[in-house]
């Protein structure tokens, strides 16, 4: 068995550093390491996530994620999934910063609600809270409804 630790970073194929840096510290990403030889930004969250910024991305896209917003259904990583206490705190949060939520809240099988929106270049990002840890208060409303 591989002795896996936890997750190193999730790597980002963007156009544009300035735009991309700008939309991630509005999520509460710090830059911490900025290698223009290797065409490479680093950005950490307080709560450890870290993304690498590749700006490599062809712009011939028409603004379409191929992955997500294409009929076929090609391979590869469709979004990035970052854990939330409280998913509609975070939704107004998402809100406040001028970023579109593009689905949710949607509650899933597993009783998991999420929230999903794109990054500058169309990638998919989903803010998800695990049931057991949703103590807003439109859900303890409903709840004492029920």
């Amino acid at each position: 068995m591989i002795d896996i630790t936890g997750t190193a970073h999730v790597g980002i194929r963007i156009g544009n550093f300035e735009h991309s840096i700008r939309f991630y510290k509005k999520l509460g990403f710090n830059v911490i390491r900025d290698d223009q030889q290797e065409r490479v930004v680093v950005l950490k969250h307080p709560c450890d996530v870290e993304i690498n910024l590749l700006d490599s991305a062809d712009n011939d896209n028409s603004g379409r994620n191929v992955l997500m917003d294409e009929p076929a259904r090609y391979a590869g990583y469709t979004h990035l999934a970052l854990s939330v206490g409280s998913i509609h705190k975070s939704a107004e949060a998402i809100r406040s910063l001028g970023i579109v939520i593009t689905e949710g809240p949607v509650t899933f099988g597993d009783g998991s609600t999420s929230v999903f929106f794109r990054d500058p270049d169309r990638n998919v990002i989903e803010l998800s809270q695990p049931q057991q840890f949703d103590q807003s208060p439109i859900n303890a409303a409903t709840e004492q409804s029920t």
